[in-house]
């Protein structure tokens, strides 16, 4: 039986469209969750969070640029659920485990190289 594969993250995203396909490619299947249009629920959020910290949070994004100080220090779970385009792209859940982005690390630990 074959691992349970979902990513998480946005079908217009570069970094998610990179690893669906990558993962597709080597013969794997994964299930797409696009956070618009299945938001990740509160639970899910700080449940990530607890596992991956605050990488979460992608603070390099315009949507990030556009909130304002008060709105920045709020809780990640609570921040992400109020904006889902926060969150680093792609989360990738393998077996219950999330791999955060599609770094040469995720790409060593999901198919066994770093290509």
């Amino acid at each position: 039986m074959g691992r349970e594969i979902v990513v998480i993250g946005l079908k217009n995203c570069d970094g998610t469209r990179k690893a669906r396909r990558a993962l597709e490619a080597a013969g794997l299947t994964p299930r797409f969750r696009d956070i618009r249009e299945k938001p990740l629920t509160r639970e899910e959020m700080t449940a990530l969070h607890a596992v991956l910290g605050d990488a979460l949070v992608n603070r390099r994004s315009a949507t990030w640029r556009g909130l304002d100080a008060a709105v920045r220090n709020a809780d990640p779970a609570t921040l992400l659920a109020a904006h889902p385009t926060l969150m680093k792209r792609p989360v990738i859940m393998v077996d219950g485990r999330p791999y955060l982005g599609w770094s040469p690390e995720t790409r060593a630990a999901l198919l066994g190289n770093a290509r």
